[in-house]
């Protein structure tokens, strides 16, 4: 199985965890130019911009650790095309989260960073 199924499998058990922990699926794999957004879904009336990590049980470093300031800038980069894609205000009440997923174990790190800080 190459790198792109495995996460695929990965992010349809993150989706499943997220609907079970009240959000609504809005969308999966949102791509523009700049790059992609795992999901996007709605919680507690936020629109939420959702990475997903997965690494192997024994994996040094847990999956959250991957999603650095330049991962953190692209996906902020991403999720402003999608309000403008979705013709949504970019004073949208807005949220980036992040699912990782080490072996078995789910960890969901709501608000995991704050989009602004890149101007």
């Amino acid at each position: 199985m190459n790198k792109r199924e495995v996460g695929k499998i990965y992010e349809e058990k993150a989706r499943k965890y997220l609907e079970e922990n009240d959000y609504v699926i809005l969308e999966t794999n949102f791509n523009c130019k700049i790059g992609e957004i795992d999901i996007v879904g709605k919680n507690e009336d936020y629109y939420c911009f959702i990475e997903v990590k997965y690494r192997e049980k024994y994996s040094l470093a847990k999956g959250l650790y991957a999603v650095d300031k330049n991962k953190q800038k692209k996906i902020f980069k991403v999720a402003q095309v999608y309000l403008m894609a979705h013709k949504l205000s970019q004073n949208t009440a807005c949220r980036f989260d992040v699912v990782s997923i080490d072996g078995d174990e789910i960890t969901l790190i709501k608000n995991a960073f704050v989009g602004g800080d890149y101007g």
